[in-house]
């Protein structure tokens, strides 16, 4: 009996992969590709969907090429990806009609201030506040902006979605248009407890009702069948199993299954998940009421998640930017050199604060330079503002569960291999980070979605036996210098909230 994998199509921030997981978990082929930012003006993030699903077909066939399997061993296919990001397009054409909007980009906010007293009805149905982050805002604007949006949904011929239902349509051959319930959420446009497009919702967000429910895709589990691949390629009639967004994903990858488990994963942007089981708890501290996952034939699983927008994405900047560093993997180096921050730290408020304090007037400070400062420094205050804002989403969980906080921090994503950092949260946590064996938890996430759908595994518990922990890191801090570090963060948030220059 041949061999049976499943193949799994990450569509990140900045890039694209496809990895192929053999059935006991492990990785064995990958295939990555950078996509093109582009940044038309302050605030604004665009990518070319284009683009991304050309990737995704030659990053499926290198991926196979790569390993020794051929197209026959591959029994499910699954889809994970950057959740807000927002894409518009023709039916009868496929061209999309305007760039992606990436789920960073802040256009949206002079609109966000103007809906800011429909917010908490918004959140009371839907489980996230008005805020340019998510999708609902980003359709309104290619709305009100590009005409082409208005004239085909007149015609009948207007499709929207996020950047899964862009690639499940191409990749089913134009025949399928669904989203999950998971990327669903994220749109400000889905009744949280019905799991279902809210007409309400649509209204509330100054978007026309009949058309944009046509354009919508249909809602369904993150598991079960989403359609066949039938684009032509060599994976002609494979199921399409499995899709979540990137952060619940990459809890699935983690094993986050029950009620209490948090993870973080440390990418572009930095993502606690705190699974709190069957039960929804509406957040009255900052973070978003979301879902975590949903097994076909099983009740919506749900999650508080404090989203921060900037995280690898500042080393990035720091690297192409500002030139401080040559690569990414310099930094360590870097901050490494000194023994602290020197008082320096901080606040990457690129596209306003997220959780939990969604602050749509900062900006990207750094406070407490003297002449003592060094390059060395710096560095490590781009690193410690990770670990403080990770901080920050930990104990608004805390104060929206009513729990000390987790026995562990699993934690996942590129930034994971930076020794220093790892070991500077678990000091500020005062709990142990636990690093998952495969950081690459996203795409892994996925596969083990689709596996679940096409029958590879039977359920959550033989999945959850092949998340095994990496390395931990425990904490080594004093509770003066815990506490002193703190205050000094504090204090950084607070020079970076309503600094806004160029707003008349």
């Amino acid at each position: 009996m041949a061999e049976s994998v499943v193949m799994s199509l990450d569509i990140g921030t900045t890039s694209s992969r496809v990895v192929i997981y053999a059935a006991d978990g492990t990785q064995v082929a990958l295939a990555q590709r950078e996509h093109r930012q582009y940044f038309p003006h302050p605030g604004w993030v665009e990518h070319d969907a284009g683009e991304i699903w050309q990737n995704i077909r030659e990053l499926m066939a290198l991926c196979l090429a790569r390993s020794r399997y051929t197209a026959s061993n591959i029994v499910a296919i699954g889809m994970t990806n950057q959740r807000e990001t927002t894409v518009a397009w023709d039916v009868q054409t496929g061209r999309p009609v305007h760039r992606a909007i990436v789920w960073q980009d802040t256009r949206t906010d002079e609109m966000v201030a103007r809906l800011a007293e429909r917010s908490p009805r918004v959140r009371e149905l839907s489980g996230l506040p008005v805020a340019s982050y998510f999708s609902g805002l980003k359709m309104r604007w290619l709305w009100d902006h590009v005409p082409e949006v208005s004239q085909l949904a007149a015609e009948g011929r207007l499709l929207f979605g996020t950047i899964d239902s862009w690639i499940l349509w191409n990749l089913t051959g134009r025949s399928t248009h669904a989203t999950d319930i998971t990327n669903a959420s994220r749109t400000l446009l889905m009744n949280l407890t019905e799991g279902d497009w809210d007409r309400e919702l649509i209204e509330l967000l100054g978007l026309p009702v009949e058309e944009t429910l046509a354009a919508l895709p249909s809602i369904k589990p993150c598991s079960g069948h989403f359609g066949t691949v039938a684009d032509g390629s060599g994976f002609t009639g494979i199921p399409i199993t499995g899709i979540l967004g990137d952060q619940q994903a990459a809890a699935f990858g983690q094993g986050i299954f029950h009620s209490g488990q948090v993870k973080n994963t440390y990418g572009t942007g930095c993502f606690v998940l705190h699974n709190t089981g069957t039960e929804l708890v509406r957040s009255s501290h900052g973070l978003i009421t979301t879902v975590a996952y949903h097994l076909q034939g099983d009740d919506v699983h749900y999650a508080l998640e404090g989203s921060v927008a900037q995280a690898g994405s500042v080393v990035q900047w720091l690297r192409d930017q500002i030139g401080l560093i040559q690569t990414s993997e310099e930094i360590e180096e870097l901050a490494a050199t000194v023994a602290d921050n020197g008082g320096v730290y901080f606040v990457p408020a690129f596209s306003g604060l997220f959780a939990p304090y969604w602050r749509s007037d900062a900006r990207g400070t750094m406070i407490g330079l003297t002449s003592y400062a060094t390059a060395g420094h710096i560095a490590r205050a781009v690193l410690e503002a990770t670990a403080f804002q990770t901080s920050d989403a930990l104990v608004a969980v805390s104060e929206d569960t009513g729990i000390d906080g987790p026995e562990v921090l699993r934690v996942d994503g590129g930034m994971t291999v930076n020794h220093d950092l790892m070991q500077f949260q678990a000091d500020l946590l005062q709990i142990p980070v636990q690093r998952a064996s495969d950081i690459e938890t996203t795409a892994r996430g996925a596969a083990f979605a689709a596996g679940l759908g096409g029958g590879l595994w039977t359920d959550h518990h033989e999945v959850s036996s092949l998340c095994q922990p990496g390395h931990e890191w425990t904490p080594n801090m004093s509770e003066s210098d815990r506490q002193r570090l703190l205050a000094g963060w504090a204090q950084a948030i607070e020079h970076t909230i309503g600094w806004n220059p160029t707003k008349e």
